[in-house]
């Protein structure tokens, strides 16, 4: 091949511009890295750096006296935080964030199974719109349509009275634990509405790892001899698990650190969201607050953690 055709097919070279792209074709990996940067600086000062500034500010307290921020190193607001009232706190969002994980899980499965296994055509397309749906509103109109659905003058009081099934509502809230005067102001109340809003989080997962087992083994399973049952338990649910621990780290992380769904619906009693909210908002304790924001981060570094040992990542 001739010089000139050489030359002709190479990078252009003239002015700033043209050796700029013959510097990028020579070197991709300088062009790699130019376009990493700016990502990488958000991530790194928006992102990482606010995650720092909150956890150094857990390692400071606030005088007593002043209500001022003492910037000394100390573990003693960390030791705040098992005080029963603040123990309290985190013991009902986690215990919350479980079981609406669960019952995300348990809900999710038979949805997620007929769409992966049966589900076909315009079917699937009507199934993947009914899921996706509900993300598309705004999630303030959702969570008050909700406080109003659960009112005690709201659709569902309404029902239970035409079903004359009036006296197991009442029995439900008068359940120490979880009731109250009405379902919108009651530990169910938010239960549901969290389950409400984060369901799809987990069917989608769900659906994802089921559509990856191959029918044939169902059906080896049947000729073998297994019924239904014994075919869930050994063949669906262990390759499945890692879409459901998938679905759960959204579901779990989702409400460990909600705050408008346990202020608009939830009870009196605090969770991690608002006790963050009303240190540092109305109490003025950021160091307090700060260290209430550590926890979900810890409980979800364990939890991811475990959940990449099971695999879960694979199914995202």
């Amino acid at each position: 091949m001739s010089a000139v055709a050489t030359t002709s097919i190479l990078p252009g070279r003239g002015g700033l511009m043209g050796r700029l792209s013959d510097l990028f074709w020579r070197r991709p990996t300088l062009l790699l890295v130019l376009m990493l940067i700016p990502p990488l600086l958000w991530l790194g000062i928006i992102y990482v750096g606010s995650l720092v500034a909150l956890l150094l500010q857990s390692f400071f307290s606030i005088d007593e006296f002043s209500g001022l921020i003492n910037y000394e190193f100390t573990l003693s607001t960390y030791g705040q935080l098992l005080s029963p009232a603040n123990f309290d706190i985190i013991v009902r969002t986690v215990l919350m964030a479980a079981a609406v994980t669960l019952a995300s899980a348990v809900l999710a499965f038979p949805i997620a199974y007929y769409a992966a296994r049966y589900a076909t055509g315009k079917w699937k397309a009507f199934f993947y719109i009914g899921v996706m749906l509900p993300l598309w509103s705004s999630y303030l109109v959702k969570v008050y349509a909700w406080k109003l659905i659960l009112a005690k003058e709201g659709i569902l009081t309404w029902a239970f009275d035409k079903l004359h099934l009036t006296w197991l509502l009442d029995a439900i809230l008068a359940i120490p634990v979880i009731g109250g005067n009405s379902l919108s102001i009651s530990y169910i109340g938010t239960f549901l509405v969290f389950i409400y809003v984060w369901l799809p989080f987990m069917i989608l997962p769900v659906q994802a790892a089921l559509e990856r087992v191959p029918g044939n083994l169902i059906e080896a399973s049947g000729d073998l001899g297994a019924h239904p049952g014994q075919t869930f338990r050994h063949v669906l649910l262990p390759l499945a698990l890692p879409g459901i621990i998938a679905g759960s780290i959204f579901t779990f992380s989702l409400t460990l650190g909600d705050y408008i769904i346990p202020q608009i619906v939830g009870s009196s009693r605090l969770f991690i969201g608002q006790a963050v909210y009303a240190q540092q908002g109305t109490a003025g304790n950021v160091p307090l607050a700060a260290a209430f924001s550590v926890v979900p981060i810890v409980i979800m570094g364990i939890y991811l953690w475990a959940a990449k040992r099971m695999g879960a990542f694979d199914a995202l």
